[in-house]
């Protein structure tokens, strides 16, 4: 995973627009439109590469223009909802030999700190609870954009990426050394409240 959650951060990018605390807030994950996405990278055996995502998760952030260290993201991920285009591979990933989703239905991401740098990126630091054991990861994001929709609202779009070693969550199974990591991108955008 590369960056996972996104959210709080990167309101660098926006420093010397003349009202930045207009677009602070809470934004809500755009799940009605789906317009987010977690999506997954991992070595088949150092021969190619494994793509898949997670279909049903939900989450929100919250942004602060004036100070984006303040900022936060919380997720939820539905496991069962994981989807690499194969039915028994899908099958497989559920087992316990990967996310046991019998036993662990959820993985949940909180931040605990943002740290910007003079580029507007962020690095969202927080604990990832997957497969029932919580380690902390630190997402890079980036803000992809913000502005009013053509619905009334406002809009916020994040992506994140982060790299997860999959002994670190308990995960048995071993592909072998090509294929110890995941590579995680998630673009999330937010409707504000």
């Amino acid at each position: 995973m590369k960056k996972v959650l996104l959210a709080s951060a990167v309101s660098m990018a926006l420093a010397g627009v003349a009202h930045a605390d207009e677009h602070s807030g809470t934004y809500a994950f755009d799940t009605k439109g789906t317009h987010q996405f977690i999506t997954f990278k991992i070595s088949h055996l150092g021969y190619s590469w494994l793509y898949g995502r997670f279909n049903d998760f939900d989450g929100q952030f919250v942004y602060d223009a004036e100070n984006p260290e303040n900022s936060s993201v919380n997720v939820t991920i539905d496991t069962r909802s994981v989807d690499s285009n194969h039915a028994e591979r899908d099958k497989h990933l559920r087992s316990e030999d990967f996310l046991y989703v019998d036993e662990f239905s959820q993985a949940t991401f909180k931040s605990k700190r943002v740290v910007v740098n003079d580029e507007g990126e962020a690095d969202i630091i927080g604990d990832l609870t997957l497969r029932g054991v919580t380690k902390e990861v630190t997402l890079d994001a980036e803000m992809v954009g913000h502005g009013a929709d053509p619905w009334g609202g406002y809009r916020m779009g994040f992506e994140a990426e982060t790299e997860l070693r999959l002994k670190d969550f308990g995960i048995p199974m071993d592909l072998g050394k090509a294929a110890e990591t995941v590579e995680m991108i998630i673009s999330v955008e937010g409707v504000r409240q």
